[in-house]
């Protein structure tokens, strides 16, 4: 299986698609709680209150993205590796 040009131009171009969304905000929202910080619930009554503090995002509502976690692993072995 050869990857022909235009499958590899397409790849290239989001790849560096998702490098400059990771270098221009390297935080996205919370897939869970979607940005809110925390899930909602459903009282007795049927309506929505504010629930607990989301455990992935730690009630911030954003969260890192994988590329920039990735690059900052690679800049930080480099910076201990040229000490």
């Amino acid at each position: 299986m050869t990857l022909t040009f235009p499958a590899i131009t397409c790849l290239l171009f989001v790849t560096l698609g998702y490098v400059t969304v990771c270098a221009s905000s390297p935080f996205g929202t919370c897939r869970r709680c979607r940005g809110f910080g925390f899930q909602f619930k459903q009282d007795r009554k049927g309506r929505l209150k504010r629930g607990r503090p989301c455990r992935r995002c730690d009630g911030h509502g954003k969260r890192i993205r994988v590329g920039r976690r990735l690059f900052n692993r690679v800049q930080r072995i480099h910076r201990e590796g040229s000490r």
